[in-house]
Parts: C-alpha cells; structure tokens; sequence
C-alpha cells in the first residue's frame, strides 16, 4: 500500500534526512520525499498498519530535524 502525506520541512537537505529516517521505520518498503512539492510518498510492507507506522516515521523524522511535521 502507498500513501502521500503533506510535510513540512526548511530545506532540502532535511528533507534528504527525513525521507532516510522513513526508510530505517520499521514497517515501511520504502520512502520519497520531495522538497519541492511538500510530499512524502511512503509505500508500507505487507500488513504493515500505516497508521501506527506513520507515528514511529514522525518520531524517527523528528529525532533528526525537530523542526519538521508531518500532516497525518
């Protein structure tokens, strides 16, 4: 399953950090996030619960650009 969720994020280069905490998140295949957009497209392993996962994914975001937000 893949989702697009609206982010908010300074500068590039965050945003390079933040889609490399989505990708470590347990429970997510994989992540883009485009900083000219404000999206994060994030693809979920199989019978993974977006929900929950989306909360460690802004968790893990925010531990290395406190700072950003995800709109979940």
């Amino acid at each position: 399953m893949k989702k697009t969720y609206k982010i908010e994020v300074d500068c590039a280069n965050c945003a390079a950090k933040m889609e490399q905490a989505a990708k470590a998140t347990e429970g997510v295949k994989d992540a883009v996030v485009n900083f000219m957009t404000l999206k994060m497209n994030v693809e979920f392993e199989e019978g993974a619960d977006p929900k929950a996962v989306m909360k460690q994914v802004l968790k893990n975001c925010k531990k290395v650009e406190d700072d950003c937000e995800i709109f979940l």
